[in-house]
């Protein structure tokens, strides 16, 4: 849409302003002089009717004497702007307020016939050829004695009602040009309000097909229009962010394959080429293996994320015994504990407490946050794992009293791959992707997982699960 939406829109206003002009100049002229004619001619018809039946039938009736009528005629006439005929239905002209009186002269108007108007009272035309030009011609009968004995005939010149329908027309145009350029508003109401919001959007699918994701543009309107854009700019940065984060995901998991696929490579051509000594190899091949199993876990989490990103479609979902889980998990830490003095306390509600969880997937949160305390707290130091019921919900909280988390941290320790500085420091072997599992796990249950942290004093990681109704039949 390269400006052709408003060049339509402006053509068809142009061709709508064209149209107007057309239909006023061939439709509104002859309806306009129809309505002046009918309207003079029911004026006209009124006096006509007037004047036959009192001034004209006086003459039949030797009433009144010709030379009477015609003054007072000529003086209507005068007041009406038009010619006053008083005419046999021989067609003898007895009567004209344009010609002198003059009973001698004999004016006959050649195939005069008062049934020419048929249904009506009036006709225009020049009036059996008594006019140069067509006039409006009305008829009313002179009756007396239930006969006709002539008729009066008003003639109205049609050159004054072309000057009324001109002036009348001319308003008429001078309305349509006042009415087209009222409508301009629409126009600018168009190009204001549509068309440069459309423009703007345009451009900006337009950037964001070139993958410009980042380019952000603002429409003030609070319309389907404005809402349009608002999604427009939501959706692109979102995918903005998406990139990032791919980008990010790619450089994360390229750093972090390079690292042991570089130790690997160096190893094995030191042992080729003889830099290490055979005696040596066995501690080296070691080495390899640990690498190895660290590409392992790697690609195992990065496989587990993937697969629980389908919204939980994959948990097994039953009833277990918590409590069980949470004292088989801190024992497999027993060696680890040992061997930095260090102690794992249990606190948990009840000798059995059932929740309806997949208990794999719950084992290795617990696993991973259980390691995850152990391996940032100090030597000597006390972790402790509780559970607490509320409102039909198990909290499972894992506390540790070690190095902590940078409150600037707290929000990016779910981000797939991150690392604080201090985590580093302590842990160089982790994948980075442990609480991302936890945080993915819980999110595919249903439930919440949050983390309260003090650097320099401890952590505590709070999960909920569904009670199970298996606690309710053993009550």
């Amino acid at each position: 849409m390269k400006k052709t939406l408003y060049l339509k829109f402006v053509l068809a206003y142009f061709i709508f302003g064209v149209f107007s002009f057309i239909v006023v100049a061939t439709f509104v002229p002859n309806m306009t002089m129809e309505h002046l004619v009918r309207e003079k001619a029911d004026s006209l018809y009124t006096e006509a009717t007037m004047i036959a039946d009192t001034y004209a039938s006086g003459l039949y009736t030797s009433d009144t004497d010709l030379e009477t009528v015609k003054d007072q005629l000529d003086f209507l006439a005068v007041c009406l702007g038009s010619a006053i005929r008083i005419i046999n239905p021989s067609g003898r002209l007895v009567l004209d307020t344009e010609l002198p009186l003059n009973v001698d002269d004999v004016i006959i108007i050649d195939a005069f016939d008062p049934t020419v108007t048929g249904n009506s009272y009036y006709i225009v035309n020049d009036f059996f050829g008594s006019f140069e030009s067509d006039v409006l011609s009305v008829f009313a009968p002179i009756t007396s004695s239930f006969k006709v004995k002539g008729y009066v005939v008003i003639h109205y010149d049609m050159i004054d009602m072309t000057k009324s329908c001109n002036s009348l027309l001319s308003i008429s145009y001078v309305m349509l040009v006042i009415f087209l350029l009222l409508s301009l508003i629409i126009l600018i109401f168009f190009t204001e309000i549509v068309y440069v919001p459309l423009r703007k959007i345009t451009y900006a699918t337009e950037q964001y097909a070139e993958g410009n994701m980042h380019y952000e543009f603002q429409v003030e309107s609070d319309d389907e229009i404005g809402y349009l854009a608002a999604c427009l700019n939501y959706m692109a940065s979102q995918i903005a962010g998406a990139e990032d984060d791919q980008k990010k995901f790619v450089a994360n998991v390229s750093h972090d394959f390079r690292s042991p696929l570089t130790s690997i490579r160096g190893y094995l051509d030191a042992m080729i080429d003889g830099t290490i000594p055979p005696e040596l190899h066995e501690k080296y091949l070691g080495i390899l293996l640990n690498e190895t199993e660290r590409l392992t876990k790697l690609t195992n989490s990065l496989l587990m994320l993937n697969n629980l990103n389908t919204k939980g479609m994959l948990l097994d979902r039953t009833d277990f015994d918590i409590n069980g889980i949470i004292r088989s998990t801190a024992a497999s830490f027993e060696g680890t504990c040992k061997s930095k003095t260090m102690a794992i306390e249990l606190i948990l509600t009840g000798d059995e407490l059932y929740v309806h969880a997949d208990m794999d997937k719950i084992q290795q949160v617990l696993y991973n946050l259980i390691d995850n305390a152990i391996k940032f707290s100090h030597h000597d130091s006390v972790i402790k794992v509780e559970t607490s019921l509320k409102k039909n919900k198990l909290f499972t909280s894992i506390k540790d009293t070690g190095i902590g988390i940078p409150k600037d941290n707290l929000k990016l320790i779910w981000d797939r791959f991150y690392k604080s500085d201090l985590s580093r420091g302590k842990d160089k072997k982790g994948t980075g992707l442990g609480l991302s599992i936890v945080k993915e796990i819980i999110n595919c249950h249903g439930e919440h997982i949050n983390v309260i942290s003090t650097e320099g004093v401890g952590t505590e990681f709070i999960f909920s699960l569904p009670l199970s109704a298996e606690n309710e039949e053993e009550d």
